[in-house]
């Protein structure tokens, strides 16, 4: 770990040194820090939910430019792991063209325009944590011109970047999409509507009879100080997963709003019943200090509020993994928030959430109610 840590940054030093003889190379680096602090108290698992701190994420990259060319390396650390994060290569067309290819969150819905840093809860909503894929191998075309932003994704299971073939197996492969229509886009006027939709065969399973027969969906509470599941569906005998949600966001001044729903069914074999999961959440933020929001093009959704500026979230969320036709009782979660968000200039956020969390009908689980007082400082740059 120490060695690739060693390189990376040798690498980055080389860089930039490179950039200084070469115009046309730009190297940056990059990095951040995530420190938490929280206290919970549950009807159930008490045990497991203990009040502490944690640095959940620590990053080291950096980013290069020649050209058309572009390219990303990003590097975690977290809970004495070393894990990858984003390394991809791009190629940009124009202004509103560009073709993306390696390791890479695919464009999903609304919350896949936000690192996991910059989550307006803290956390991201439950929905979005089991209905979405993270980061993929794949390549990823992107178009934004005006009112028009949409993106097509090829890509192959997570695993693909963990294991070899030999080992995996045939791996599982997919596609997705995402399309936004947005005619407001002027700070204090934001009007934004967008549906995506993906497929995907079996996943990867350590089980050898539900390798690639298998989906996994999951779902945490929502802190990473005590990493708890609230939530999970295993679907075996599985042939395909398809799923789709819609996406709003609009702005008025210094208000705004953004919701998602999701809806995900999967056919099986055997004669099996196909399995049907959904979710929703919205959330209602406000600038109490602060100018109006603004817009975010290349990503498509609400921009970082400018430094200095103090907001207020309330979040709901509904998830539901439990179908009972198809006899898999993943659990329901329902989750209440108030987070306030302080962005004192460009490179760090204070965060405080407070937030109630039920989680119901999951097999072989008592249902259980989690609340918690949870507050993050972090340091991008």
């Amino acid at each position: 770990m120490k060695q690739f840590i060693l390189i990376l940054l040798s690498l980055m030093l080389i860089g930039t040194a490179y950039s200084q003889d070469e115009e046309k190379l730009t190297v940056k680096p990059s990095g951040r820090i995530l420190m938490d602090a929280g206290a919970f108290h549950a009807d159930h698992y008490n045990d497991k939910f203990n009040d502490g701190v944690a640095i959940p994420d620590v990053r080291v990259g950096f980013g290069a430019q020649y050209g058309k060319w572009k390219s990303k390396v990003d590097v975690g650390f977290a809970y004495a792991k070393v894990s990858l994060k984003d390394i991809y290569v791009e190629y940009i067309f124009n202004k509103e063209n560009l073709l993306r290819g390696g390791y890479f969150v695919h464009q999903f819905g609304l919350q896949s325009a936000t690192s996991s840093s910059f989550k307006i809860t803290m956390e991201e909503p439950a929905s979005n944590q089991a209905f979405f894929n993270s980061r993929l191998v794949g390549l990823m075309f992107l178009h934004s011109k005006g009112p028009l932003f949409g993106t097509l994704s090829l890509f192959a299971e997570n695993e693909a970047i963990k294991q070899t073939t030999d080992k995996l197996g045939n791996e599982g492969y997919g596609m997705m999409s995402r399309l936004v229509y947005r005619p407001l886009r002027e700070p204090g006027k934001i009007v934004h509507v967008g549906i995506s939709g993906a497929f995907e065969s079996p996943r990867y399973s350590a089980n050898p009879e539900d390798n690639h027969r298998s989906y996994a969906l999951k779902s945490e509470f929502p802190t990473r100080i005590a990493r708890v599941a609230a939530q999970q569906a295993d679907i075996t005998e599985a042939k395909m997963l398809y799923k789709f949600t819609p996406e709003v966001t609009a702005a008025i001044g210094r208000l705004a709003i953004e919701s998602q729903y999701y809806f995900v069914t999967v056919n099986r074999e055997k004669g099996l019943p196909r399995y049907q999961a959904s979710g929703a959440y919205a959330l209602l933020r406000g600038l109490v200090k602060g100018k109006s929001y603004a817009y975010s093009d290349g990503d498509s959704g609400i921009g970082t509020p400018a430094p200095g500026s103090m907001e207020v979230v309330l979040g709901y969320n509904y998830t539901d993994l439990s179908d009972h036709k198809a006899n898999i009782l993943g659990g329901r979660v329902n989750d209440w928030s108030l987070t306030f968000n302080y962005y004192p200039n460009k490179y760090m956020i204070w965060r405080v959430r407070g937030s109630l969390t039920k989680a119901t009908d999951r097999a072989g689980y008592d249902d259980t109610n989690l609340s918690l007082i949870e507050t993050r400082f972090q340091v991008k740059f």
